[in-house]
């Protein structure tokens, strides 16, 4: 059949690839992000108890009310920023589908929409099926993958429609200061840019540091979609449910298109999870529980010939192999796999241009022995 693809030069995704790779050769699999470890078992029951309880048809399009309200105060409590339930707050099928029903809103052929780099696999096809153009602005690899703020202001042109970010960055876990929070608002002030804020890693923060939303700024709050993911914070992938708040002008047009991509959400997970967050101290856990995590890892790998990189937020950890190999990334990432059967992810192929940096990224979301696993695996590469 002669089928025209609107995404002609998307494949199969890096994630899948290694995924599949480690499959083969029984790798212990660091690569794609999603953890090896249960949920909280009161999460568990109370799922069980919704089903039981006749929670099984369609929920209401935006949300259940109960879980959107927690979300509202959850970020009222957390970040200063009052959100309406009713109007501003939608559950979604996940972070990716809010993210592309916030791009599908709002970006219309001829925009432009700037993504920073090493960017999610996801941003791009949301926004060339828009009918959008990508514009590339690198973070400093240098600084530990800051944003340059100038250079995002220079690629900021009248057709430039949407800013997307995501920090906590996946891959590099740089995490937002309140000075960027400020560089931010002077770059969009006095322009028509939104800006897709992802911030499904909000509650993976380390060190003690605050994450800086972009709801702390009403500035920027104003002109934003905010979109966070309950898979992310309380280990529940599998049940894809997700948020987004943003002013009612744009959760309207949000809505308009989450309406016919899903309609609704995950009944029973949405009942779940609003009783679950009626104790607010399951977020509060959760930066102690993988900063433990991270330390494990990142001690492992200083005893390799791999150099981790800070790892400020996320549960990914970046590890420069220059000390071991020329090789490009990817041929590094599945020799990796093959001949000491650890599978990681290759940055470069997170590049529009593949940027050969010597980097791969590691899953840090597992069990303990499962690191422990994988790092005398490594001690050996």
């Amino acid at each position: 059949m002669d089928i025209e693809s609107k995404l002609p030069g998307v494949g199969t995704t890096v994630f899948t690839v290694m995924s599949a790779l480690a499959t083969e050769h029984g790798a212990v699999n660091l690569g794609q992000g999603f953890p090896d470890f249960s949920c909280d078992p009161q999460l568990q029951a109370l799922l069980a108890e919704a089903v039981a309880a006749g929670h099984n048809q369609y929920a209401p399009m935006a949300g259940v009310a109960a879980l959107r309200e927690a979300v509202a105060d959850k970020t009222a409590r957390l970040y200063g920023r009052s959100y309406d339930a009713g109007r501003e707050v939608t559950v979604t099928a996940g972070a990716t589908q809010a993210i592309m029903a916030a791009v599908l809103a709002v970006v219309r052929p001829g925009d432009e929409v700037i993504v920073l780099e090493p960017t999610y696999d996801s941003y791009v096809p949301s926004i060339l099926l828009a009918g959008g153009t990508p514009v590339y602005v690198p973070l400093d690899h240098r600084r530990g993958y800051a944003p340059d703020w100038e250079r995002v202001r220079a690629a900021i042109t009248p057709r430039t429609r949407l800013l997307m970010l995501n920090f906590p960055h996946n891959p590099s876990g740089y995490c937002l200061s309140a000075a960027d929070l400020q560089a931010l608002e002077d770059v969009v002030r006095d322009t028509g840019v939104l800006v897709l804020s992802d911030e499904v890693y909000e509650h993976i923060v380390f060190d003690g540091k605050p994450h800086q939303s972009l709801a702390r700024s009403a500035e920027l709050a104003a002109r934003s979609f905010v979109v966070s993911s309950f898979g992310k914070t309380f280990h529940i992938t599998g049940w894809k449910v997700g948020t987004c708040c943003a002013p009612a002008p744009l959760t309207t047009e949000l809505r308009r298109v989450h309406q016919f991509m899903v309609f609704a959400v995950n009944t029973p997970a949405q009942h779940a999870l609003a009783r679950f967050l009626a104790e607010p101290a399951h977020y509060g856990r959760l930066p102690a529980f993988y900063q433990a995590k991270r330390d494990l890892f990142v001690a492992g790998l200083q005893r390799t010939r791999l150099r981790p990189l800070a790892c400020p937020g996320t549960y990914f950890v970046l590890a420069d192999y220059s000390a071991v190999s020329t090789e490009p990334e990817a041929d590094f990432a599945q020799r990796l796999v093959r001949e000491f059967g650890v599978a990681a992810i290759p940055i470069a192929g997170l590049y529009a241009q593949p940027f050969e940096n010597r980097i791969v990224r590691f899953c840090f979301a597992k069990r303990d022995d499962t690191l422990r696993a994988a790092l005398e695996r490594l001690s050996r590469v």
